[in-house]
């Protein structure tokens, strides 16, 4: 199935094969950069990008990559739209799909992308909600399969809070057959919905996802260790609860001897360093964390071109 002219708002709605796609055309666009070939799939279209959360590797990664792509990319603030007025999302949604190709949104609300996404007559592309990220955790897998060649069977340990991120690892790790296991503190587990979803998808490709309080027992004879920050936006009032309730979740060199010897280490970045992930361990050999912000760039060219160019 053609994902042209589709949203992308959460792994958990594409297939295997889409999945596929995405990976296969990362890699040809990667190639066609690093060689200097022109690869301009997206000439004359243009992507508006609205931000209700700031970020530095979204925005950067999407403005570059549609220019590269021969396109042309618009931020657009919060401050600078109706919407942050008052505006109905469904009006937004109705007058940007007149002037731009497709949207991307970075926002706290999932419900507010899923509204965007019902009234919007072009694809729109979740950059970020409080429930899921979806453009980083394939960028995830995609760098585990450059550095681990197939993924399927392999084992994924997320450490840390149970955010979008643990979400979205559950979803994406399922759907390509890859097993994950999720160690987080008993009040911050991930969502109950996306972990019923992604089991659901586990057992048809024959993956496994596993949630634990212990984060040893997750990364036992783990290929990837994955952790996030303890407090993401919105959330930096509860840092001293949130510390208190996570400080044995910290990625560092006595927890990546658990893992096997040759893992590989994740980090979606910003990194809060000496909190959820030590100095010593993202500037170890094991750590891909600068592959992978790279990869943010390539993924979702390969995501905006497959959504925004010709059929």
């Amino acid at each position: 199935m053609s994902l042209h002219g589709r949203d992308l708002l959460s792994v958990h709605e594409l297939s295997y094969e889409e999945v596929q796609e995405i990976f296969r055309l990362t890699k040809i666009v990667k190639d066609k950069q690093k060689n200097g070939q022109e690869h301009h799939i997206l000439k004359g279209k243009t992507l508006g990008m609205i931000f209700q959360k700031s970020s530095t590797r979204t925005r950067v990664s999407f403005e570059v990559g549609m220019w590269q792509l021969g396109g042309m990319a618009m931020f657009l603030s919060a401050n600078d739209l109706q919407i942050g007025r008052g505006e109905p999302v469904k009006d937004t949604a109705r007058v940007l799909s007149r002037y731009v190709d497709g949207i991307m949104i970075r926002t706290f609300s999932h419900q507010e992308v899923e509204e965007l996404a019902q009234y919007a007559s072009v694809p729109v592309i979740n950059g970020l909600t409080d429930l899921l990220h979806p453009c980083q955790a394939l960028t995830d897998v995609y760098t585990a399969i450059e550095h681990k060649g197939e993924v399927k069977g392999r084992k994924m340990a997320y450490i840390g809070d149970g955010n979008n991120m643990a979400n979205s690892l559950m979803y994406v790790c399922a759907k390509v057959g890859m097993n994950i296991a999720v160690a987080t503190p008993s009040e911050y587990k991930p969502n109950e919905s996306v972990v019923s979803g992604a089991r659901e998808d586990a057992r048809l490709f024959g993956s496994s996802i596993e949630l634990t309080n212990d984060p040893y027992e997750a990364v036992k004879d783990a290929d990837i260790v994955y952790t996030d920050v303890w407090a993401s936006m919105g959330e930096k009032s509860k840092w001293h609860v949130r510390w208190q309730a996570l400080a044995r979740f910290q990625v560092n060199s006595e927890l990546l001897g658990v893992a096997k010897p040759d893992a590989i280490v994740m980090h979606c970045l910003p990194a809060h360093r000496g909190e959820e992930i030590t100095d010593e361990v993202m500037e170890s050999k094991q750590s891909v964390v600068f592959d992978e912000a790279e990869n943010r760039l390539h993924v979702q060219k390969a995501i905006m071109a497959l959504l925004m160019g010709h059929p």
